[in-house]
């Protein structure tokens, strides 16, 4: 392991949102959801991450009031995020992962249920800048090679990539991830 590596960046500026999936109680969230990934579903409005979805951001704080029927909290976009890696996209739990690897989100804890270590993200299937095959091209696959770019792009655009490793980049060690086009 490296003697300098990055980490997590503490004191990074967040910003006031929304949260949650919709108006109402059922939709309300709690300090339970401190740490966990978000993406934006709305105006001023961040929900929980899904599996495999583009990172936005990150949960820092909840407030115990509610604004026009919506809970009220924090959003870190961007800086650098300490997090636990779980494989690759496509099949969650194996695989590695390296230095310069974009990651989306893995394996969630449910709502409602607080992180127990750093948040699970997997490397991105489709890396931003990677070129589309020529078995992408052939017409009955155009469709195909479409959405893998498109969804090259999502990530780039939201893109977290890992900076650091605690280890091999095997699943279940941490790294230090950095938001690239904040």
């Amino acid at each position: 392991m490296a003697k300098f590596q990055m980490k997590e960046l503490i004191g990074v500026e967040p910003i006031t949102a929304r949260l949650g999936a919709a108006s109402g109680s059922a939709n309300y969230v709690t300090d339970t959801e401190i740490g966990k990934a978000v993406k934006q579903i709305g105006d001023s409005l961040y929900n929980l991450c899904s599996a495999g979805d583009p990172i936005q951001g990150f949960v820092t704080a909840v407030e115990t009031y509610t604004a026009d029927d919506f809970s009220i909290g924090s959003v870190n976009p961007e800086g650098r995020k300490a997090v636990t890696l779980d494989g690759l996209q496509a099949t969650a739990g194996t695989g590695t992962c390296a230095v310069g690897d974009y990651v989306v989100c893995g394996t969630v804890v449910a709502k409602g249920t607080a992180l127990t270590g750093p948040v699970k993200v997997c490397k991105a299937t489709n890396q931003p800048g990677a070129t589309v095959t020529t078995s992408d091209n052939v017409k009955a696959n155009i469709d195909i090679a479409i959405a893998k770019v498109v969804d090259a792009q999502m990530v780039g655009l939201f893109g977290w990539r890992i900076v650091s490793l605690d280890g091999t980049g095997a699943v279940g060690q941490t790294a230090t991830i950095e938001r690239v086009c904040a």
